[in-house]
């Protein structure tokens, strides 16, 4: 019979698939062998292995984003806080005249008229086309015809028909808008660079905050699940991760920095009774699929070095080395020779 030790009241750790192990007793079986010890048996199962950690979230409506002006006058028009605004909707005005919001991944930094070319360009069409205004090529150059179709959105929104669209006179966002909050106001004089109101998108989020350690779990497009506050769970995704430099708390202190991860989540009316709310957000942080798994009690430290388990059957019982791979919720995946998917193994009692 191959030679043994057990072990009884071990502290064990699993980071990585590597296993440590603290043993505060130990019995070597060899030297003991009148002696029997009482087990119970588990089942080998074949399963797919989730090694899953949890952390705290908020749901609210994700990143929130400022928007600051680029126009000198005086404000004359604000939205309200929770206010939605869409492609082409006036955002605010400024001497009456107001700023249009349209959809884009790249801000507006310069005047567009007649010859300017460039990624702009192509933004400005693609929205002026998705509102409906033709008689121009969708393209990075600002030709005659784009001027024409910019003179009838200038007309229709009330603005001077200039043909060329002046910095201030558009916002670009990645897609519809909900305002945050407002610091501007009604009558009070409006300046470049002055903050006028942030948003944030239009369907909510949920903000997790992770140490920079964590950065293993919040890998974009990974799936996570959303514990809510009724105890229903909703599937989530991540969808931005972002680095944070969070100051000092004191002078002695040093700045610490963290992950700031954006999950969204399809199910938006799941999330309807909750405005906003406190919620847990689990991550899978290692998979294995279709692979050998027993209760981590099973494994026995071998008096040779490695792991074994005592598989159990009408024969008799027999000790079988196993090589560990990933340990979750208890259970630790086994490969090796010998064993296979509904034999029993011995576990303590």
């Amino acid at each position: 019979m191959r030679s043994r030790t057990t072990w009884t009241a071990a502290a064990v750790l699993a980071a990585g698939g590597v296993l440590s192990a603290v043993l505060l007793t130990r019995t070597d079986s060899s030297q003991a062998a009148d002696q029997t010890e009482p087990l119970s048996t588990a089942k080998v199962t074949q399963q797919t292995l989730k090694d899953t950690e949890s952390a705290d979230g908020e749901l609210g409506y994700g990143t929130t984003s400022t928007l600051v002006g680029r126009r000198a006058g005086t404000v004359t028009g604000l939205p309200e806080s929770g206010q939605l605004f869409h492609r082409g909707q006036t955002l605010y005005s400024v001497d009456n005249a107001g700023v249009s919001l349209m959809y884009g991944a790249l801000p507006a930094y310069r005047r567009l008229s007649v010859d300017s070319e460039g990624a702009d360009v192509l933004q400005l069409e693609q929205n002026l086309a998705a509102l409906g205004y033709d008689g121009f090529t969708v393209d990075d150059e600002y030709t005659a015809n784009t001027a024409e179709a910019v003179e009838e959105w200038q007309e229709d929104r009330g603005l001077p028909e200039t043909g060329a669209v002046e910095l201030g006179q558009v916002v670009f966002a990645a897609g519809p808008v909900r305002v945050d909050s407002v610091s501007a106001r009604v009558g009070a004089p409006a300046g470049p660079g002055q903050t006028v109101l942030t948003y944030t998108g239009t369907r909510k989020a949920v903000t997790v905050r992770l140490e920079a350690a964590d950065l293993r779990l919040a890998k974009k497009g990974a799936a996570v699940s959303v514990s809510l506050p009724d105890d229903s769970v909703v599937p989530g995704k991540v969808e931005k991760v972002s680095t944070v430099i969070v100051p000092a708390a004191s002078p002695d202190k040093e700045p610490t920095t963290e992950l700031e991860v954006i999950v969204a989540i399809d199910n938006q009316k799941a999330l309807a009774a909750y405005p906003t709310a406190a919620v847990d957000v689990t991550f899978v942080a290692s998979e294995r699929r279709n692979v050998l798994t027993v209760p981590v009690a099973a494994l026995l430290a071998l008096s040779e070095g490695g792991f074994g388990v005592e598989v159990s059957d009408s024969g008799g019982s027999r000790y079988v080395p196993v090589k560990t791979g990933l340990f979750a919720g208890g259970r630790v995946e086994i490969s090796g020779g010998g064993i296979k998917a509904g034999d029993s193994v011995g576990v303590p009692k």
